[in-house]
């Protein structure tokens, strides 16, 4: 009976997990073609960013201080992860990305960021002697070889050293993002460590913007999507609610069931999202190569999951 009861809260625990963790990376990859309407509307990059992040922010804080319920103390332990998860997990990754799109086209510098999931892996085998099965390496192998269809990079791009050294910060940022958010004993609140990271990052973009790093510049200007068009303040409301509020919050409940290294790639359906919402918002339909690159990283992710422990998150 104590068997049975314990795989069956394994079960839940991993049905729920993964059902946050794909919540979590569809609404992460709307941002994309919200942004990109909001930029074509004479935005900046950098200003959607910390509009979505403290937008975020202001929604998820009350939830935050009722789970904190006065317990000034539990915050006060967990600062440092607070600070490390806001400058690093989100303002980090953030800034380390324009920047290497400034030096490189895109599709490379989101390839080098979207090999996180290699670098959790590693992370855990060099700094928790958890080696990878050979499942796990062969979910990793075909979940990267999916990323490439799905980004569909062209021959002949070019790239630079300085967006290399860049998007490789991203990468470390967006795998620190899913070590962190599995970190602690449980006691600190999702929400808690969501609303304080997204703070405390959005800051850091406006400190980069203040001294000249990053540029912030903003419109009112109507926002065109395919077939139909909407004021400006509509995909800004979406970007922090859904976009940054939800999906960082449910991506901290994903990873705590799930552990960093599933979790990680499962993430990978970001990518794929996006794909989706590029077509249903901007009209960019994908190709046939994309889907087989979605179906290879769906293949991946299975294989990845039969890897891991049944009973404890990574």
């Amino acid at each position: 009976m104590t068997t049975m009861t314990h795989d069956t809260a394994v079960q839940r625990r991993l049905r729920s997990g993964l059902i946050f963790a794909v919540l979590s990376a569809s609404s992460f990859g709307l941002s994309g073609p919200l942004a990109r309407g909001l930029m074509n509307a004479g935005w900046s990059s950098a200003s959607v960013v910390a509009v979505r992040v403290l937008l975020a922010a202001a929604v998820v804080m009350p939830i935050a201080l009722t789970q904190l319920r006065g317990d000034w103390g539990l915050l006060r332990r967990n600062a440092s992860l607070i600070a490390v998860y806001g400058l690093v997990a989100v303002g980090g990754t953030q800034l380390a990305y324009f920047n290497a799109v400034a030096h490189m086209e895109v599709g490379v510098a989101l390839l080098i960021e979207y090999t996180a999931p290699i670098a959790v892996v590693g992370w855990l085998w060099l700094r928790h002697h958890q080696r990878p099965g050979s499942a796990t390496v062969a979910g990793a192998l075909l979940g990267i070889t999916g990323l490439v269809l799905v980004i569909d990079l062209r021959a002949g791009m070019s790239t630079s050293w300085i967006g290399i050294a860049w998007a490789l910060a991203a990468m470390v940022g967006a795998a620190g993002y899913f070590v962190l958010s599995a970190h602690g004993d449980g006691s600190l609140p999702g929400t808690v460590l969501a609303a304080g990271g997204l703070l405390i990052g959005g800051l850091g973009l406006l400190a980069a913007g203040a001294v000249g790093i990053l540029p912030l510049h903003a419109t009112t200007n109507p926002v065109v999507f395919e077939g139909f068009t909407v004021a400006w303040w509509i995909p800004v409301l979406a970007l922090g609610t859904v976009t940054a509020a939800l999906a960082y919050v449910s991506g901290i409940a994903a990873t705590r069931r799930l552990g960093s290294r599933l979790a990680s790639f499962v993430g990978l359906f970001e990518v794929l999202a996006a794909l989706v919402f590029a077509w249903a918002l901007l009209g960019e339909a994908p190709r046939a190569i994309q889907l087989l690159g979605g179906a290879l990283i769906l293949t991946g992710v299975i294989l990845v999951r039969r890897g891991e422990p049944d009973d404890s998150p990574a």
